[in-house]
């Protein structure tokens, strides 16, 4: 593969016209618009703005005037509601903060990509409104809030068995292929993490919040900006430090994540015994002793030792500090779904982030309950697997 610098900075620059035009939606009052208001997308693919513009008097009804008895969480550009449309169905409303110096560039970024995208491991947008100074998503309401109130709960953990987690983790890494090879465009999420993946009724996992989230074009690897958006922790090294995202950084955020659902403990604050460290660090450390065992959920009591070693494997290859040498979500799926692949074996990941504070740099949709200058580096074509898998 080879890198070219004919890279997008924002999805919304990707056209040459306005994708929305502002002034013939804020007129039109009622739930669906007339079929003669389009919205055209980056591909010149028209989506019919009547199958996806609410009213917002529709909205303001559906979520009781916004009530604070129907918020499901705040996020750094406004807060979610829980709503009910006349017809009875239920949805979650993202509403973005007026003094939000970015949220129209959310916004639009949102609702060009979401509207797009259509799998079962990510979080279906529904509709929008634009009026006035309000800008409203609308998605589908997934009853089981967000991963992280159950992972980091010490009660709820115990309803997140083996088998449970290990059909996330492998849900969460086919929403992200989709997102990677799969669908029409090539997106990078840039915000994987916890409190971004969804669990519906059957808890199934659904990837949500793509205001962050950027298009490359396909032909192209990586991408660099300025704006450096997400969340320490999940973030990899390249894109933190000099801006450099590609589908590579996916990856990387996907490793911390498995790494978190199997340990059950956040990536920034592993307890082993009386001390706290991060995870990574501690994981490659048990890795390196062949006492990996040491940091899966100690609730876990039945489940697939095999499986647990295999995922601590994989999420420490995906967050090798070398861009080259971490997988393909591709081939994660296949290290998952096939015991026959060997895997190679994990070299030291990055550690650039020690601190016991989180910090939130992101939007999410509901946050907590649902919630370019450097040398660019080569990805490797060859993911062939060579090595034993696991250490001795």
């Amino acid at each position: 593969m080879n890198y070219s610098h004919r890279v997008i900075p924002h999805v919304v620059e990707i056209v040459g016209i306005p994708i929305l035009i502002a002034s013939s939606i804020c007129i039109i009052r009622r739930a669906r618009k007339t079929p003669q208001q389009l919205l055209r997308t980056d591909d010149d693919e028209v989506i019919r703005a009547d199958s996806l513009q609410f009213d917002f008097a529709t909205v303001r009804a559906a979520t009781n005037n916004f009530s604070d008895a129907n918020k499901l969480g705040q996020g750094g550009f406004g807060a979610v509601y829980k709503g009910q449309l006349p017809n009875g169905e239920e949805v979650a409303v993202k509403r973005l903060a007026r003094d939000s110096g970015q949220g129209d560039l959310e916004f639009k970024n949102e609702v060009l990509l979401v509207a797009k995208l259509q799998h079962r491991n990510l979080v279906r947008l529904l509709g929008f409104c634009l009026e006035g100074h309000e800008r409203l998503l609308i998605y589908e309401f997934v009853p089981n809030t967000s991963l992280d109130h159950f992972l980091f709960d010490r009660v709820k953990r115990a309803q997140l068995d083996w088998e449970r987690r290990y059909k996330i983790i492998g849900g969460v890494a086919r929403g992200i292929l989709y997102l990677h090879e799969d669908s029409r465009l090539r997106i990078v999420h840039r915000d994987l993490k916890a409190s971004n993946v969804l669990l519906d009724a059957e808890m199934i996992p659904k990837i949500a919040d793509f205001g962050m989230a950027r298009l490359v074009v396909r032909d192209e690897t990586q991408g660099n900006t300025s704006r450096i958006v997400g969340t320490y922790g999940y973030m990899a090294p390249e894109y933190a430090m000099h801006g450099q995202f590609s589908v590579k950084s996916d990856v990387y955020s996907y490793g911390v994540l498995v790494l978190e659902i199997v340990s059950g403990q956040r990536n920034n604050c592993f307890r082993n015994g009386e001390t706290v460290e991060d995870l990574i660090s501690c994981a490659w450390k048990n890795w390196r002793q062949g006492t990996a065992m040491n940091i899966v959920d100690p609730t876990l009591r039945d489940g697939s030792r095999n499986e647990m070693m295999r995922c601590i494997h994989i999420g420490l290859l995906c967050v090798q500090e070398n861009v080259g040498d971490r997988p393909t979500m591709a081939t994660v799926i296949l290290m998952l779904n096939s015991f026959s692949v060997t895997l190679p074996m994990p070299s030291q990941p990055a550690f650039f982030m020690h601190t016991n504070i989180e910090s939130d740099m992101s939007s999410s949709l509901v946050s907590e309950s649902y919630q370019s200058r450097s040398d660019e580096l080569p990805l490797s074509q060859n993911e062939a697997s060579i090595t034993d898998p696991y250490p001795r």
